[in-house]
């Protein structure tokens, strides 16, 4: 997909992700929890509307572009052909929504060839949106309600720090555990621990509030592929933690090795 086409669903799907927000926010105040996934994670009504409609409003932007959602799960052997498809996470970071502490979001991503070339994130509690595409860098805008233009966008960069500086390490909020901490203190020698949840995290290393995500316990593909090319356009990088390239849709398995997000510059 050449840049021009790229570009040209950047508005669209900013808008889907903020009107799938603003959705959201309608179920903030309720107890809405409908059931637990096998992996004992909440399901909410919140998820189940966002996803209904991020679906809906990918497929009438391009029908010929499939989807998949952490809502609306696709079988191994109809996917693993995909050239191209949207990944969604309708609400990530579930459990913070239950808990009211503002840290959800809606992250849409466009994968082509296995790699992210377009990703939005959306933090509706905070009025946050953040985006980017290949080879055209990360922003993030303040908005509430449907966008007419990207042109308020501020452009955002990670932070430039060596390894011998103080570091600000997020830990995850909800899915934190002893070999992430074990994890940090061999390899990082001055540290200050921020407890984040959701895709935030990566997007506030982009715009260098942060300098590093260690993560150590189980993810899946949907949570991290916004944030994996929004981090990587403001000039970070994600590895999985033995230094490895993180590709998408290459198994049935939709879980992620565990990876180190981060600032450039960290050697």
């Amino acid at each position: 997909m050449n840049k021009t086409d790229l570009n040209q669903f950047l508005l669209p799907v900013c808008n889907i992700a903020v009107q799938a927000g603003l959705i959201i926010n309608t179920y903030y105040k309720s107890n809405n929890i409908i059931s637990y996934k096998e992996d004992q994670s909440p399901l909410t009504k919140a998820d189940l509307a966002s996803n209904k409609f991020i679906v809906k409003s990918l497929f009438e932007l391009d029908s010929d572009i499939p989807i998949l959602s952490e809502e609306s799960m696709v079988d191994w052997d109809v996917r693993k052909n995909w050239s191209r498809y949207w990944l969604v996470d309708p609400l990530d970071g579930t459990k913070e929504f239950i808990n009211q502490n503002q840290e959800f979001t809606v992250n849409i991503a466009l994968i082509e060839n296995n790699e992210p070339i377009l990703g939005v994130i959306f933090a509706s509690a905070f009025s946050i949106l953040y985006y980017a595409s290949k080879n055209n860098g990360s922003f993030k805008l303040f908005c509430d309600q449907k966008i007419n233009t990207l042109s308020d966008s501020i452009q955002i960069h990670t932070s430039h720090k060596k390894s011998s500086d103080h570091l600000f390490v997020f830990e995850s909020r909800s899915h934190s555990n002893e070999e992430f901490k074990n994890w940090v203190k061999n390899n990082v020698d001055d540290y200050e621990f921020i407890k984040k949840g959701s895709s935030l995290k990566f997007c506030e290393i982009a715009e260098g509030k942060v300098d590093l995500y260690p993560r150590c316990s189980p993810t899946s593909e949907w949570d991290i592929a916004a944030g994996h090319i929004i981090l990587t356009e403001a000039g970070g990088e994600i590895k999985s933690i033995d230094n490895k390239k993180l590709l998408y849709n290459l198994k049935e398995s939709v879980t992620n090795p565990h990876f180190i997000a981060s600032c450039k510059y960290i050697k």
